[in-house]
């Protein structure tokens, strides 16, 4: 009787966003697959395109063109998603319906859009490039503030009373782990990355980790904050690993970045971290979309009712739109002047600086979230009427 239900209330009975979502996420990781295709074997593949006014003999359907192409058409595509499933609030809503079925409409319309920048003129690709680095800049910063609000939403879970009794011995050693960790990784990155004192720019990006993670970590177990060491520690492991991204993104030709240096070596080792890129790309951009209430500060306890969408349609689309304009600027190293070799992903100046300035983001997010109650308190008690 229950699994009768079950499949009245999931297969049988309307839409069913939950598991739409996947089907956005295979679209997204097909559009990946497809700018990489023809950045890095489209001019064997793709000679038709000579044919396309807009491409003049192939030459800008290809390469980093090729690659902003592709993206402007993801991005179309979710963009007019966004746009049709915004301010979607309840179930019974058509929009839940269009939103979470009608997929040969929905993939008709996304093979036309991808399709329709290859008849676009080179000027306008060019422009979207200049436009894309925005809209990436936008998703990392949603991105990281996803991570950091779910990183505080776990400590103070963990360190409420009704938590605190019975997992606190589990959370000390997760809290001792992911510090020591985090440290670990910083003195691994100087052994690595640091091998000499000609390494400067390699050392200060550590260093200033180090005085990042130590920082982070001071403010939470101030007696005005006390957050504990559980978000620090896990913090302190984010930003560790945005500052080994920044410096694997370095170019390879740099002496300073040996490992980099290996991977290149290892054809396979080289293939196996560009495929765990793209993945790790679909899915923070999948992770990220569905947390709609990230960029909402103040918090406001609400009932969901049972009629209510399980996640924001417009925020998801929107996500997926901005990653569209990220996945652009990963393939061609966030620079479309500069040649990109087979099976690379983020690799350049531009893409070191760019993870670089999201780590030290990330941090001052961190240490604002944890302080902002504070700063609002004391300034309503310093506002309030005294009694004379």
């Amino acid at each position: 009787m229950e699994e009768d239900t079950c499949c009245v209330q999931y297969v049988c009975m309307g839409p069913n966003p939950m598991m739409a979502r996947y089907v956005y996420a295979l679209i997204f990781l097909i559009t990946n697959l497809l700018a990489w295709t023809v950045r890095d074997y489209g001019h064997s593949a793709l000679g038709e395109l000579q044919r396309l006014k807009g491409c003049q003999g192939a030459r800008y359907c290809l390469g980093a063109e090729g690659v902003l192409r592709i993206s402007l058409g993801c991005f179309l595509f979710f963009f007019v998603m966004f746009l049709s499933t915004a301010r979607t609030r309840k179930t019974h809503d058509c929009r839940n319906s269009w939103h979470s079925e009608w997929w040969p409409v929905k993939i008709a319309l996304w093979m036309a859009l991808t399709a329709v920048p290859f008849f676009a003129p080179s000027p306008l690709i060019q422009l979207y490039g200049k436009v894309a680095h925005f809209g990436a800049g936008a998703f990392l910063v949603i991105q990281l503030i996803s991570v950091t609000r779910f990183i505080t939403w776990l400590n103070d879970c963990c360190r409420s009373e009704k938590n605190l009794k019975r997992c606190h011995m589990q959370v000390q050693v997760v809290s001792i782990v992911a510090y020591v960790g985090a440290l670990l990784g910083i003195v691994l990155m100087y052994v690595w990355y640091a091998p000499t004192r000609s390494c400067k720019l390699n050392i200060l990006f550590v260093t200033v980790t180090l005085v990042l993670v130590q920082l982070m970590t001071f403010i939470s177990v101030n007696s005005k904050v006390k957050a504990g060491y559980l978000a620090p520690g896990l913090m302190g492991i984010y930003v560790v690993f945005l500052c080994w991204s920044a410096i694997r993104s370095e170019p390879h030709t740099e002496i300073c970045n040996r490992k980099a240096s290996v991977a290149t070596s290892a054809d396979w080792l080289n293939i196996a971290s560009f495929v765990i890129a793209v993945i790790v790309v679909v899915a923070a951009t999948f992770s990220t979309g569905i947390d709609s209430k990230c960029l909402q500060f103040k918090r406001t306890e609400t009932e969901s009712e049972d009629d209510d969408i399980p996640y924001g349609f417009g925020f998801f689309h929107f996500v997926f739109a901005m990653g569209a304009m990220y996945f652009a600027m990963l393939f061609l190293g966030w620079n479309a002047h500069q040649k990109m070799e087979k099976w690379t992903i983020d690799v350049g100046w531009a893409s070191a600086w760019v993870r670089v300035g999201n780590e030290w983001l990330a941090a001052i997010a961190y240490i604002w979230m944890i302080i902002a109650p504070i700063v609002w308190k004391s300034r309503q008690v310093g506002s309030s009427p005294t009694c004379a």
